[in-house]
């Protein structure tokens, strides 16, 4: 729903074209949230919701008018924009307002009121102009956060850093049940509604999903500290879905993608994404680029919407010849194009690609070991085809979520051949609860995977600043999660220079 000026708003309230909203509790409930900066604008998110646990949010199916503020200050006392937006019942009374007109590479504060009520103050920053040659990019990467697994602290903690942006590479909801203590947390005080324990599958079960995540207080936190930019991966949908397979093949495909039109809706209904990105059906374009002045373009990516349905499987495999097959893809035809045509055309010192799964080849099990089909080593034509423009193309940088663990990777286009390029894969928030520096299959992965750097299985993020040659990242990780209070420390860190790429322990 697009903005409506405040005195056409005040003329159709007046003539009574706007139907009466009646009073309510505090609609902001869920926290607000900036996203996809841009040199002149940014994207603002909330959603109305006084009792967020309930399919509607507790609200009448009405429209509720919203008035937002954008200000140079704390204290809203230099406000250079605001206006209205009507949130609507059909979206969720989502609010998404794409902010415009403001000064490049500023910080900005924002705040939105309705029925008398203020939400939380947020703060954002908007991307360096185009021309511009900043002298650094300070961002973090993180993924998968599963409520049931542990409590937020990482959010709280990421929260206090020096960032400019927030790179979420999916996984910002799990599918399946919660029990009504909300799992491995041990909430005693969590009393869910019952319907938390049918897996998620239509819209009313995903909208109540996300608002369960972003009643969080640390996650609220994180939101309201930086601007994000977030794709997704496979549990927003369902866990290993391939375009339009089904994990499950008892599901009729017609009958999955009304599945994935339900957790679409939600998807963009609940996180600070413009309109053009409002999905179609069971359709929706996530795949974007954001530029950094001339220090780093950052390619966001799809590898669930589009991927060939997985090969011998969606588990790990030795010996499959089919993943080999040219015609497989795990980005599609169109994406991979875009992906190439605008990386080659980059002018930008730095290429980062934002997506979902590792991109380095990794062996479980010893040096003829089983390689995951659901990852890029599934899809090894499109890999290739990445990896031979980043040979021409200094300054690739891969990072990536999904597999619960932290790597730090070099990649190659063959094993014999120079590196061009590196990857960071992020560990997750919460899920697979506390985890550990190091398992057997980790100290294996090492052995025989060479080109690996690091393999840890603790929750975190990954902070990582991008100069005008050299990179450098951090891999923030917690003490525990499935108990309050966990602290966080660098588990490593590795530079890598821009021309001559490879990782070092710095």
């Amino acid at each position: 729903m697009v903005g409506i000026p405040r005195r056409r708003l005040l003329a159709l309230a007046m003539a009574g074209a706007l139907p009466a909203a009646p009073r309510i509790d505090d609609p902001f409930t869920l926290g607000v949230a900036s996203g996809d900066p841009l040199p002149d604008g940014v994207l603002l998110w909330t959603r109305l919701a006084p009792r967020p646990l309930e399919p509607s949010g507790g609200l009448p199916p009405v429209r509720y008018p919203v008035q937002w503020q954008v200000a140079e200050d704390s204290r809203f006392t230099r406000v250079v924009r605001d206006g209205t937006y009507t949130a609507t019942p059909e979206y969720g009374h989502s609010v998404h307002v794409d902010v415009r007109g403001l000064r490049p590479d500023r910080e900005y504060h924002y705040r939105f009121r309705c029925r008398g009520h203020v939400s939380p103050p947020g703060r954002t920053r908007t991307a360096p102009a185009r021309t511009a040659s900043p002298a650094a990019l300070r961002f973090a990467i993180a993924s998968c956060q599963a409520y049931g697994d542990g409590y937020y602290d990482a959010w709280r903690h990421l929260a206090t850093e020096d960032l400019d942006v927030v790179l979420f590479l999916g996984d910002y909801i799990y599918e399946g049940a919660i029990t009504s203590v909300g799992g491995d947390r041990m909430d005693s005080s969590l009393r869910l509604p019952d319907t938390f324990e049918l897996e998620t599958d239509t819209l009313d079960l995903y909208r109540m999903r996300y608002a369960l995540y972003r009643t969080d207080p640390d996650l609220q936190a994180a939101h309201a500290a930086f601007p994000w930019v977030l794709t997704w991966d496979d549990h927003e949908v369902q866990d290993n879905y391939a375009d339009g397979a089904s994990r499950s093949t008892a599901v009729a495909a017609r009958d999955f993608l009304v599945r994935r039109a339900n957790a679409y809706r939600a998807y963009w209904e609940n996180q600070p994404l413009r309109r053009p990105r409002q999905p179609a059906g069971p359709d929706m374009s996530l795949y974007r680029r954001f530029r950094f002045g001339d220090l780093a373009h950052a390619f966001v990516l799809d590898t669930r919407q589009h991927r060939s349905d997985q090969a011998c499987g969606d588990n790990l495999r030795a010996g499959c010849d089919a993943r080999d097959d040219p015609r497989r893809t795990l980005l599609g035809a169109e994406q991979r194009d875009w992906l190439l045509g605008r990386m080659q055309r980059s002018p930008a010192r730095w290429n980062v690609l934002a997506q979902q799964v590792m991109m380095a080849e990794c062996r479980y099990g010893g040096a003829a070991g089983r390689l995951d089909m659901d990852k890029w080593d599934g899809y090894a034509a499109d890999r290739a085809r990445i990896l031979e423009l980043a040979a021409r193309m200094p300054g690739t940088v891969v990072v990536s979520g999904d597999i619960h663990y932290n790597y730090a990777a070099d990649l190659r286009p063959r094993a014999d051949a120079p590196v061009v390029a590196v990857e960071l894969v992020g560990t997750s928030i919460s899920s697979g609860g506390d985890g550990s520096d190091s398992t057997p299959q980790l100290d294996l992965q090492l052995r025989y995977n060479p080109h690996l750097r690091l393999a840890n299985a603790q929750r975190g993020y990954v902070r990582c600043e991008l100069g005008r040659d050299s990179m450098r990242a951090d891999f923030r990780v917690m003490s525990h999660v499935t108990r309050r209070g966990g602290t966080i420390a660098t588990r490593a860190s590795f530079v890598s220079d821009r021309v001559r790429p490879g990782l070092v322990t710095a």
